[in-house]
């Protein structure tokens, strides 16, 4: 017999998307600082690996009627973090986390959706089917103002809807040692500065893989800089830092290995600089107050620096390496003096980013 859980999870996890793994990490460092002996469980593409990693139970995400005996045992469930309602990149992955909410409101458990990225959602039976369900959950949570518009063109209003921020701001700085001491097995260390570089590949496009490996060579030539590429989701990520690397006429870091929440935080928290496509780069960079300068290939990046106070140094399609050079020297002062305005907008969404475990708590008392 499954254990009782107090809080069922479920989300894109165990898929070795640091991204994702890092919004669960936050998210039961969130619920578990309130309550500490909170029992969660975690429906996942890697029972294990999450077992492992989070210290949680875990179901399979395709095995159903384990689903319904973890479910029928639970008080909430949580569906949360990330940019899983939205059918851009799949509109299979919107289905299953629609029918898994549907699955618990038919077992008559509470549903909050976590802070959730909403959207696009594009497709005309996609709409129906997230106005639908969407309308059936107790609470929303979204992380940011763009989230809560698509929620409104979607007529889904009748929960309680709050606009936060996303979990992973709500977690601690780690210390920057682990980093360090992976920086060093690959020969970083030393007094010159270190900007990292966090990429994805998309669409097999070309020009912004010519781009950042151009602005690459500059920043060694022209900055004195050293260049490191982070890989955040493994092993996708090292694939194509390795393609932009070998472009290079420099020599560019390219780290090999996959890596925890904690570890990434770290390695980031080492950085002068960060350039980041991905997301959660970004994320960490404002975690650890490491400036920042983010590339956007979908909406929820410009969201996420709108609410910083910042903007995109360009999309994959028209980012040049003038502009983005050009940006990274507006910041390379901001090493010595952080920019005061950005960490109070941080400051302030960390807040909000904790706001979502207390209300997912107050649920479960309701």
């Amino acid at each position: 017999m499954p254990p009782m859980s107090e809080i069922v999870v479920s989300g894109y996890y165990g898929f070795a998307n640091a991204g994702d793994e890092a919004m669960l990490a936050a998210m039961i460092e969130a619920l578990t600082d309130i309550e500490p002996n909170i029992k969660i469980t975690v429906i996942s593409g890697n029972p294990e690996d999450t077992r492992q990693r989070h210290g949680v139970a875990a179901v399979y995400r395709l095995n159903y009627p384990e689903i319904a005996k973890v479910l029928v045992r639970s008080r909430l469930l949580i569906s949360g973090g990330g940019s899983l309602l939205q059918d851009v990149t799949s509109d299979r992955s919107l289905y299953y986390y629609l029918s898994i909410m549907m699955l618990a409101k038919k077992l008559g458990k509470p549903v909050m959706l976590y802070a959730q990225g909403i959207g696009p959602v594009k497709g005309l039976l996609a709409q129906g089917a997230m106005r639908y369900i969407g309308n059936m959950v107790d609470l929303i949570t979204v992380r940011d103002d763009g989230s809560y518009q698509e929620l409104k063109r979607l007529k889904v209003t009748a929960p309680p809807i709050h606009v936060t921020a996303d979990p992973v701001l709500a977690m601690h700085p780690v210390d920057k040692l682990i980093g360090r001491s992976i920086l060093k097995k690959h020969g970083q260390e030393g007094v010159a500065p270190l900007i990292g570089i966090s990429v994805r590949e998309w669409k097999d496009w070309g020009h912004y893989k010519q781009v950042l490996a151009h602005a690459g060579d500059r920043m060694i030539e022209e900055l004195g800089a050293k260049v490191v590429f982070i890989p955040m989701q493994w092993p996708d990520d090292l694939s194509v830092s390795q393609k932009i690397a070998a472009k290079m006429k420099n020599r560019a870091e390219v780290l090999p290995d996959e890596y925890t929440t904690s570890e990434l935080l770290s390695l980031v928290g080492n950085l002068d600089l960060l350039i980041g496509i991905r997301l959660h780069a970004l994320i960490f960079a404002a975690v650890m107050h490491v400036p920042m300068a983010g590339i956007s290939y979908d909406p929820k990046i410009d969201r996420f620096l709108q609410t910083i106070g910042e903007r995109h140094v360009g999309t994959l399609k028209t980012v040049t390496a003038d502009s983005l050079i050009a940006r990274v020297r507006e910041l390379w002062d901001e090493r010595k003096r952080p920019n005061q305005e950005r960490e109070e907008r941080i400051n302030t969404l960390r807040n909000k980013a904790f706001q979502n475990a207390e209300l997912a708590l107050s649920l479960l008392k309701k």
